[in-house]
């Protein structure tokens, strides 16, 4: 046995008890007389004092990070430290053995006041990510992790819901990312897909008779990495129900959702109903699909106030504003500084500005082209500045919410400690894609269209809605559902509006064809990205840090060296040979 105790356990109710602990050496003092070494586990840190002249000339052979065992007898300190657990007691040692050796020329500093993680070049963190882990933060995020993971556990199943797993091994399918292939050694030249989702899987085990079902599921997408999206693989919250509409989702995640934030952190969380925000009014209000409601500024739109303006900037242009309360207290610099980051980070090639002084007249900026008229009309007052984008419809929105959350943080409008929720509702179940010159889906092709199949035989498929709908939780998508479209002559009306024959819809899509012929139930679900409810919940700013071992920014496994080159036999296993050209 290596212990009876771990590091975080001690207390004062121990005082002469001899005892065996064992952790990792975080710091070594030395004092003369005596030493001091603070033993560190995942439980916490306990002080060990060893004043044995062999003892200490053995603890001067041992490095930081090494792992010990220590034998001792629990005794009051005297200089209590009352930050940690332990801080009554310490450990007098009488025996010490080493249990693992740390080599003395460490990578970087792990858990130390001299030096900030941040500081350390993220790629060498990644490469040693098993001593990155060691850090106190990064070390709690995994542990709540699997915490959150309990809760969505005991939340599901408090609520019926079955957990099934679904296979890794899958088929190729179009839904928005490249697929990882997995080459066959049994059958030549043919292909397995990794799962962008278990999206068919959770559809057929609604036509298996199966009422509520619910996954853990891991994922794979070959797209670009961001902060707040690993590349290669990742984890949701899956979910699937029978005889289920809309409003039986917004039901379930309203319970759940709310109750996992709120058992894990001590932020004030949104009570469900959750506010409900069309597409089109998110992307005219916020310019985006996934709105940050802990910032109070509001796009408006001042089109027909200046339709007659003689400011060429602004002619035939679609006109957005942002009126910042009290915004006329800040100065030149930090006008022209949102005139910079407009042109130098969206695709504003300006931002035309004014302030309105504390007597309600216009200055700075544009004012000669702006009249009391039209500043009465979009609501601004004394104090206030007023920031316009002009430009064509869908690029001005885009500018106007890249504005909205640049002055949100700029001028610390955001409410703090809090998860705000909303729901975007009312997807487009279609867009135009100018590249190719054709329809596309422009959310998930599994989607009932709102109307059923009147609307796909009889509206222009750019005005037909679908039954889709994002969570949103302080600007960041959480999580992603819809209705599903279980009638076999529906689903190839849509996939034929997207360019898809109906022998390609049994090809691609045959289970789920096939299946629909034999009896569907109306389902409908949701998938909650696991990964970021904890990168939000932990306060992490990066999704990595919430990862246990994460690839870097350029899709690669540092630590592991993946991927790799295989050897010609594996090629040849699998029938395959690389083209390098």
């Amino acid at each position: 046995m290596y212990r009876d105790y771990n590091c975080g356990e001690l207390s004062i109710k121990n005082i002469n008890e001899n005892v065996k602990i064992a952790g990792w050496v975080q710091k070594i003092r030395n004092l003369g007389a005596m030493q001091f070494v603070d033993l560190r586990d995942q439980f916490g840190i306990t002080q060990i004092v060893i004043s044995s002249e062999n003892l200490k000339e053995k603890m001067n052979s041992i490095y930081s990070e090494s792992v010990i065992s220590i034998s001792g007898k629990v005794v009051e300190r005297l200089n209590k430290n009352h930050n940690i657990a332990t801080g009554e007691i310490e450990v007098e040692a009488n025996e010490i053995e080493v249990l693992g050796k740390c080599n003395p020329n460490l990578p970087f500093e792990i858990n130390s006041e001299k030096i900030d993680r941040e500081s350390v070049r993220e790629d060498l963190r990644l490469q040693y990510r098993y001593l990155d882990l060691r850090n106190e933060k990064i070390h709690q995020n995994i542990l709540k992790r699997s915490r959150i993971i309990k809760t969505i556990r005991d939340e599901m199943e408090e609520l019926n819901f079955t957990e099934i797993q679904t296979p890794i091994l899958a088929n190729s399918s179009p839904e928005g990312a490249r697929d990882y292939l997995v080459p066959s050694r049994l059958h030549e030249g043919k292909f397995y897909a990794l799962p962008q989702a278990p999206q068919q899987f959770k559809q057929l085990l609604m036509v298996s008779g199966f009422d509520k079902y619910y996954q853990i599921a891991p994922c794979f997408r070959d797209e670009d990495p961001r902060a707040d999206r690993a590349p290669g693989e990742f984890y949701q919250l899956d979910m699937e129900m029978s005889f289920a509409t809309q409003e039986d989702v917004f039901k379930v995640t309203e319970i759940v959702i709310p109750n996992v934030y709120k058992k894990n952190s001590n932020w004030k969380v949104d009570s469900g109903p959750f506010v409900r925000i069309t597409y089109n009014e998110a992307m005219d209000k916020y310019g985006i699909d996934k709105p940050d409601l802990r910032n109070p500024l509001i796009i408006g739109d001042a089109t027909e106030l200046f339709k007659n303006t003689e400011f060429n900037a602004f002619k035939d242009k679609t006109i957005k504003v942002i009126i910042v309360p009290n915004g006329a207290a800040q100065g030149r610099k930090f006008f022209d500084s949102m005139v910079e980051f407009a042109v130098e980070n969206t695709e504003a090639k300006g931002l035309a500005w004014v302030k309105i002084d504390e007597e309600n007249n216009l200055n700075g900026g544009i004012s000669k082209f702006v009249s009391d008229e039209i500043k009465t009309e979009i609501g601004a007052k004394a104090g206030d500045a007023i920031f316009f984008i002009a430009d064509e419809l869908k690029v001005a929105q885009k500018i106007a919410g890249l504005v909205r959350i640049e002055l949100g943080k700029r001028l610390d409008l955001i409410e703090k400690n809090v998860f705000k929720f909303c729901w975007i509702v009312d997807f487009p179940m279609y867009e135009y894609n100018e590249e190719e010159n054709r329809i596309d889906f422009s959310h998930n092709p599994f989607s009932m269209p709102q109307g059923g199949l009147e609307a796909l035989t009889e509206k222009n498929p750019l005005d037909i809605l679908a039954y889709q709908y994002d969570l949103v939780c302080n600007g960041y998508e959480v999580a992603s559902g819809a209705v599903r479209n279980h009638n076999p002559e529906i689903m190839v009306k849509a996939f034929e509006i997207a360019g898809y024959t109906e022998e390609d819809v049994k090809e691609k899509f045959g289970a789920l064809y096939t299946a629909f012929q034999y009896g569907t139930p109306p389902h409908a679900g949701i998938a909650e990205g696991l990964d970021r409810m904890v990168m939000l919940i932990t306060d992490s700013d990066n999704i990595r840090d919430v990862i246990a071992f994460p690839k870097n920014k350029k899709a690669r496994d540092v630590m592991m060296n993946s991927p790799s080159e295989v050897t010609e036999e594996q090629l040849n296993d699998v029938h395959i040979r690389v083209n390098n050209n």
